[in-house]
């Protein structure tokens, strides 16, 4: 007698057998959002190419095939069909300043003057339709532009703008010059004295020249009224409309006041900041005791605010010859640049920082300030053993060929903004001469020790667009398309590298990764919709590429007209 079961028997069994296990499967639940027919950047190694994701609860569910997104479809799905666009994550800038940024927006736009008299002009339009006796702030000059590239003097701005106090920062935010007007109201005279970190630079007889070198500048910013705090907070609101506006979702705020801190979170609260904002907090002892006491905070309000990383400062910049090198400037040859603050202190506070479980990110750009800093941070994890610290070098413009492979050792990251090395390319040279350009802006000697490079724009420094960092990283040229084959362009990174320097690698950089910085499924659902493929297009092209739509967790927060 046979045991099998006869063909009608099992039919009948599996009939009963498959509607039962089906429905003690549970239902997936609907997305929210799925956007189709695109070609999208993930980042993501596992996944690099789709062409649709899906979108739940303000975070990706799905990344893959238009077939299976079409599963996560529900009655209230909206289905976005992207024309064949390219998308790829939200773009977040590794370096910047959040209340500069809403300064700058407020202020007289000194950038790309082409010569002193243009900058006065625009200071003197704004006067015209200025009370007389209030202050006028502006940002952005460069004397390196300007042919003569010697600094001013306040006499022809204090001629034309007799009736204002004038301040107008440089492009870098490491000098300053100030009108007569404004040195008279700092009391700032030839018996001043320079303060530590900075310079008053001064003329034959001693009398300031209105030039301002590092902290120097304080001298005259310390009388310059503070705006209100729903000033401030407008201002912001703007800062993150531009920068929604370029793809940008979020930013590494690079040294931060407490009192703008606690701005930045009152904002988060009432639902109005719409950022992702990494904040690095201002060297400041009390602010720091403060926050080391509360222990590092990440993803606070809906994933819009962290604050578990400190900003210090080792030297100044190249531009203003403030930046500390091992060797003279070439164009100077009695200056070794500045150093901002002693090394024992950089140590100290990165000792600090370990301790409470704080990141700390330190500027340096010459090769003396970035040896002083790794010396500072290797001393510091000496005494304080740490794994997975993720220190940082903010800059790490010029290196000397030694210390390119300790980040690696130490675990430090070097934090770039590759829209420098186009700036700079023009003049760099002079202040360097040839032998150290090899250590300069040098992405590829880096990347090819095993670290990463979060990348940004330094901005208000350079302009807010995340696309010109894109570009300067893969061409080295700037948006004329020179030098013809780029500036050392063995430095240059692969466009798979420069898209995650904008969007994983500033995600790691802030311990953001399982969270951010790629199109995987878990993470924020923060991407952005793009005109032109920029990882396919001529370099040439790249920076001709508009955003058609920024999305913040599923949402869209900007479109084109």
């Amino acid at each position: 007698m046979s045991l099998r079961p006869s063909a009608a028997n099992a039919a009948s069994a599996l009939a009963v057998l498959v509607p039962a296990l089906l429905a003690a499967q549970p239902a997936t639940p609907p997305a929210d959002l799925i956007v189709t027919n695109a070609r999208v950047y993930t980042a993501d190694d596992t996944r690099p190419l789709v062409e649709a994701f899906a979108v739940r609860g303000g975070r990706f569910v799905f990344a893959g095939s238009q077939r299976e997104a079409a599963v996560l479809k529900g009655a209230t799905t909206r289905v976005v069909d992207a024309g064949g666009r390219t998308v790829i994550p939200g773009m977040v800038d590794g370096h910047a300043h959040f209340a500069g940024l809403a300064q700058k927006l407020r202020s007289v736009d000194l950038v790309g003057t082409k010569s002193y008299a243009e900058v006065i002009a625009r200071v003197v339009e704004r006067a015209q339709r200025t009370p007389k006796g209030t202050w006028i702030i502006g940002r952005g000059w460069d004397q390196n532009a300007w042919g003569n590239t010697d600094f001013p003097t306040h006499e022809p701005l204090s001629a034309a703008t007799p009736d204002h106090p004038v301040l107008l920062e440089r492009v870098d935010g490491h000098a300053a010059l100030a009108n007569a007007a404004a040195m008279r109201l700092a009391s700032l005279t030839a018996t001043s004295k320079d303060p530590s970190g900075g310079k008053i630079l001064r003329d034959a007889k001693g009398s300031p020249t209105g030039v301002l070198i590092d902290r120097a500048s304080g001298l005259v910013e310390s009388k310059v009224p503070a705006p209100t705090r729903e000033e401030t907070r407008a201002a912001l609101r703007d800062a993150v409309a531009r920068m929604h506006s370029l793809g940008l979702v979020g930013m590494h705020d690079a040294g931060a006041s407490r009192e703008h801190i606690d701005l930045f979170e009152d904002m988060a609260k009432q639902g109005t900041l719409n950022l992702r904002l990494y904040v690095m907090i201002g060297d400041n002892a009390e602010a720091l005791t403060h926050y080391f006491a509360m222990g590092p905070r990440a993803g606070l309000y809906d994933g819009q605010v962290w604050v578990r990383a400190v900003k210090l400062y080792a030297d100044g910049a190249m531009g203003s010859r403030g930046a500390a090198l091992l060797e003279p400037y070439s164009d100077d040859p009695n200056n070794t640049g500045l150093l901002l603050s002693a090394p024992a202190h950089i140590q100290e506070v990165a000792e600090a920082g370990l301790k409470a479980g704080f990141q700390i990110n330190t500027h340096a750009i010459g090769d003396r300030g970035n040896r002083v800093v790794l010396d500072a941070y290797q001393k510091a994890l000496e005494k304080v053993p740490t794994v997975d610290h993720r220190f940082r070098v903010e800059h790490a413009q010029i290196l000397h060929q030694d210390d390119i492979p300790r980040f690696a050792q130490l675990g430090v990251i070097p934090s770039m903004q590759a829209s420098h090395q186009t700036s700079d390319m023009y003049w760099i040279g002079k202040r360097l001469g040839p032998t150290r350009l090899y250590g300069a802006y040098a992405w590829q000697s880096l990347l090819k020790t095993g670290v990463v490079i979060p990348n940004g724009s330094d901005f208000p420094v350079e302009e807010v667009n995340p696309l010109i960092s894109f570009h300067a990283s893969i061409a080295r040229q700037d948006a004329r398309d020179w030098p013809e084959g780029g500036w050392f362009a063995e430095q240059r990174m692969s466009r798979e590298d420069a898209l995650r320097s904008m969007t994983l690698w500033p995600a790691y950089a802030a311990f953001q990764e399982k969270d951010m910085g790629s199109i995987t499924p878990g993470k924020y659902a923060d991407f952005v919709v793009l005109d032109q493929d920029i990882m396919r297009v001529p370099a040439e092209l790249v920076l001709q590429t508009r955003v058609l739509a920024t999305y913040l967790g599923g949402k869209p927060v900007y479109r084109a007209p």
